[in-house]
């Protein structure tokens, strides 16, 4: 391909991609109050999903063990 098709394919490929984001920038209106709702209850299970991971034993042992090598190291 000649650096005349890549250019032309190029400014396509561009105009297209500049279109797609016109077309979901103008139709879509923003996120109904359901969506808010399942956002939010995501949200929270998530928290609650890490925040049991991160207290949990192994965790804590873990990033103890850690800090604890850190501070012995000589340097």
């Amino acid at each position: 391909m000649s650096d005349r098709g890549i250019r032309s394919a190029l400014r396509s490929g561009v105009r297209e991609v500049r279109r797609r984001l016109v077309v979901a920038a103008v139709t879509d209106d923003g996120m109904s109050t359901a969506e808010y709702a399942i956002g939010t209850i995501a949200a929270a299970a998530f928290g609650a999903v890490l925040y049991s991971i991160v207290t949990g034993d192994s965790i804590v042992s873990a990033l103890t063990g850690i800090i604890e090598k850190a501070l012995n190291t000589s340097v």
